[in-house]
């Protein structure tokens, strides 16, 4: 079939910059894509507004603006005292502020026009945007105007905020306050004891040492007990616990050091024997805290715990003698009646009882194609409605909904571990303090026969020097360059063990339905008699006024005018019919348009749309899964790499050949999956020893993402709604998935050079300490020198492979 179409001289919306497909609106010989543009653009220019299309340079600022309106009322749930509480950060009689995520902000136009709402609604007082994290603070008079009206007019202006069930959890606010007051103290003290060793580094006068010497020593005293007791206490706390658990970790070769530096420093300066090395200890905590706050801070604005809460609405439309309200969804009780609209979210499962229903359940089972429901027939959480408005009546409340089912299993109760080399590292720590133990004591029975004082003193300065806090600082500045290396590419990781734990793995397991497809696309083929253009012109016709999910993505795949139509008819999931210029057209099943087919047709698992012309079947379309660009090329790379592949697929096996076409004879393909099917498979392959990662995109991944040994989800928006999970993949990145974890693997061997660097160190200090001659001037100089040099090595070493693999440019690597 060969279709044209004229060309056309496209306009673009003066608000968003998109093409106007349809015919534009003007305003002032300013084209708009759409009544909401158009509105938003009128609500600017009548509050002098207009500043904020002239801000971002090259594009328009503006974001697409759906055309349906905000009903009113439609957040007045908002205003209810139990929803407030929960919404706002502050409350008072003059004040109120809330908190809001706001995924559409990308730019300084956003960042201007947001914090202006001020001169929009006179109630509002202050707005602060704080655009990494993609948030926005309002603070508002309460007396001036409502927490409904500031939400109303930020979708009116295109911004609208993330209003889930999630907003109303008690969430747990990330500590970040610890970490920062552990590093001020360390970093403070640290530089205030410095200044006091200054004699020791520069050998004056002796008459400055004796005179100030032992007021210096227990000055530095005083200021190392804060750093010992409150700074240096995660790296103790962490070696008790390994030590109770009859496991040695790298922490407690760490705690073992710093501990013989502190008592040594003790020792020395009461005894007045030396000045010690209380410089040295608070340096390396200060050192060593810094490479937990880089690991810990970065990437902290991605939410990668996310249950059902954040899938659901705050709000659902209930129907109470005849009358429209909008309810909480957190109240909605068995036998409440509700209506859901097109795109609308199901939040309980629920008896329909008016309209047609068409379900999109394809992020919650997989299933790539809507499915048409009957009154009568139960809807469960989570389906999205595709059409008209239908009516339901709620049968179980939404903690008892099949949806929270995928929560209720043992998996999401507990805390993943990873086997990286978090654990790799913890191993070079066991051998590092039985090798520093050896030593020591070999000093020790080496000195005692000849010098008790030198024994004493080779023995702790053997346990000062060998303290692995270079390693420690290795890992944590390797991976966070690797986070930050991943970041540039839209791939965003929970923390550096997800990138040691991508480095093992040995099996990739892949979801389908909006994975490995594109679920917004889908490809259509016909098969049969060549349609003219008049004859395309009157399906388009008929297919128009139909709200069943296979017509509209016809219809949208039509080219040509639409025409009017007569003796329009729709049979409920059969099709429809219409005449269009005399011409009878019917589409749908081929029980409707009274197709004859063969039984291998009638056992084919494909979705097929047939028509009919005049009673007289000309042909069908067939509706096939979309996959992503590239796909073929990212099997092939994981092959080559040895992963075992496979594929999990809530569809049926309609597309079960395409999919060995791309995966080869020996992938494992399974269709037909249930949540709880796919959380099974993954755990039978860890049974068997695999590393495995998952590749999933929905609520019905969530348990096996959970399970595998690293989850993985793809979303078109970080900022928007996707399955807990320990790292998020941009859509368009998800054919590099391959080489990201080549450059994992070699992160690891980065790692591997800095320990070298950090061992040729600590046998050049050894050196010095089993032969009496380690000084305060020696620790001094070899201790800072060794953890910048493994910090530079590792940072370093990072970039030049990303530099390698094409994931920094010479400019950005410099």
């Amino acid at each position: 079939m060969i279709e044209t179409a004229c060309p056309q001289i496209k306009e673009h919306c003066y608000h968003c910059g998109d093409e106007c497909t349809s015919e534009p609106l003007h305003v002032e010989e300013k084209a708009f894509c759409c009544t909401g543009c158009k509105a938003v653009y009128e609500l600017l220019y009548a509050n002098n507004l207009c500043t904020y299309y002239n801000l971002e340079q090259g594009e328009k600022p503006g974001v697409a603006v759906k055309e349906e309106e905000v009903t009113m009322g439609q957040f007045a749930y908002l205003d209810a005292t139990a929803v407030r509480s929960q919404l706002l950060t502050f409350q008072s009689e003059a004040l109120e502020k809330v908190h809001f995520k706001v995924p559409n902000m990308h730019c300084s136009s956003c960042i201007w026009l947001l914090e202006n709402l001020y001169k929009l609604d006179q109630g509002v007082l202050e707005s602060r945007v704080n655009f990494p994290r993609k948030e926005i603070s309002i603070s508002y008079h309460p007396a001036q105007t409502k927490l409904s009206a500031v939400v109303t007019l930020l979708h009116k202006i295109g911004y609208a905020p993330t209003l889930n069930l999630d907003n109303l959890s008690v969430k747990k606010e990330k500590n970040t306050l610890g970490i920062n007051l552990q590093l001020g103290v360390a970093g403070f003290f640290f530089g205030n004891i410095m200044l006091f060793s200054f004699p020791e580094y520069f050998a004056l006068a002796d008459e400055i040492k004796e005179t100030f010497g032992p007021f210096f020593g227990y000055l530095s005293i005083v200021l190392a007990l804060p750093v010992l007791l409150f700074s240096a206490k995660g790296f103790f706390t962490s070696a008790w616990q390994s030590l109770k658990q009859r496991h040695i970790n790298l922490d407690t070769p760490i705690s073992l050091g710093l501990a013989s530096l502190f008592c040594v420093s003790l020792y020395d300066i009461i005894s007045g024997s030396g000045p010690g090395f209380l410089d040295s200890f608070t340096g390396l905590v200060f050192f060593m805290l810094i490479g937990k706050y880089v690991q810990q801070t970065t990437y902290d604005a991605l939410t990668f715990d996310r249950d059902y809460k954040a899938y659901f609405p705050i709000s659902v439309t209930v129907l109470e003698k005849g009358q429209e309200r909008t309810m909480a969804v957190k109240e909605l009780t068995p036998t409440k009646r509700i209506r859901i609209r097109n795109q609308e979210l199901v939040p309980a499962d629920a008896i329909l009882l008016r309209g047609n229903a068409f379900i999109d359940y394809s992020f919650v089972s997989g299933e790539s194609v809507a499915v048409p429901k009957v009154p009568g027939e139960i809807i469960y959480a989570g389906g999205r409605q595709v059409g008209e408005s239908i009516e339901l009546e709620v049968i179980k409340d939404v903690s008892q909904s099949y949806l929270t089912q995928l929560w209720n299993n043992d998996v999401f109760q507990k805390e993943k571990s990873y086997f990286g080399v978090g654990t790799y590292a913890d191993k070079v720590g066991g051998w590092f303090i039985s090798v520093t133990m050896l030593i020591a004591l070999g000093a020790l029975v080496y000195w005692v026969p000849r010098d008790t004082d030198m024994a004493i003193k080779a023995f702790t300065s053997v346990l000062v020097i060998a303290c692995p806090c270079a390693l420690s600082l290795s890992t944590p500045f390797t991976l966070s360059n690797v986070l930050k290396i991943f970041g540039k590419q839209k791939f965003y990781l929970k923390n550096g063990d997800v990138a040691e734990t991508l480095a093992k793995a040995d099996a990739v397991v892949f979801d389908k339905t909006g994975t490995l497809t594109e679920s917004a696309q889908t490809d259509i083929l016909f098969t049969g008699n060549v349609l003219n253009a008049p004859e395309i012109t009157a399906v388009k016709s008929v297919l128009q006024h139909s709200t069943h999910p296979l017509s509209q993505s016809l219809y949208q795949q039509l080219l040509g005018p639409v025409l009017p139509v007569s003796q329009y008819q729709e049979v409920a999931g059969q099709g429809i019919t219409g005449v269009v210029n005399g011409l009878e057209i019917k589409v749908g099943s081929a029980e409707f348009v009274g197709a004859q087919l063969n039984q291998t047709t009638k056992n084919t698992l494909a979705t097929r749309v047939y028509i009919a012309l005049e009673n007289a079947v000309v042909g069908f379309y067939t509706f096939s899964n979309h996959y992503r660009p590239g796909l073929q090329e990212l099997v092939r790379e994981l092959q080559k790499q040895g992963k075992q592949l496979a594929v999990l697929s809530g569809d049926n096996a309609a597309e079960a050949e395409n999919l060995r076409v791309l995966f080869g004879p020996a992938a494992d393909l399974n269709f037909n999956q249930t949540p709880a099917n796919k959380l099974a498979y993954i755990e039978k392959l860890k049974a068997e020893g695999k590393k495995v990662i998952m590749v999933g995109d929905g609520l019905n991944d969530a348990g096996a993402l959970k399970m595998s040994d690293a989850g993985i989800a793809v979303t078109s928006s970080v900022n928007g709604f996707s399955p807990g999970c320990d790292a998020i993949l941009d859509a368009g990145s998800f054919t590099q998935l391959a080489k990201f974890l080549v450059f994992s693997k070699r992160a690891l061997y980065v790692i591997l050079g800095s320990f070298l660097v950090s061992f040729v160190y600590n046998i050049v200090g050894l050196s010095l300490a089993v032969t009496g001659q380690f000084t305060p001037v020696a620790s001094a100089i070899l201790m800072p020198i060794s953890s910048i040099s493994v910090i530079l090595c590792s940072v370093l070493g990072v970039r030049w492979v990303a530099w390698r693999m094409g994931f920094l440019t010479s400019t950005s690597n410099a």
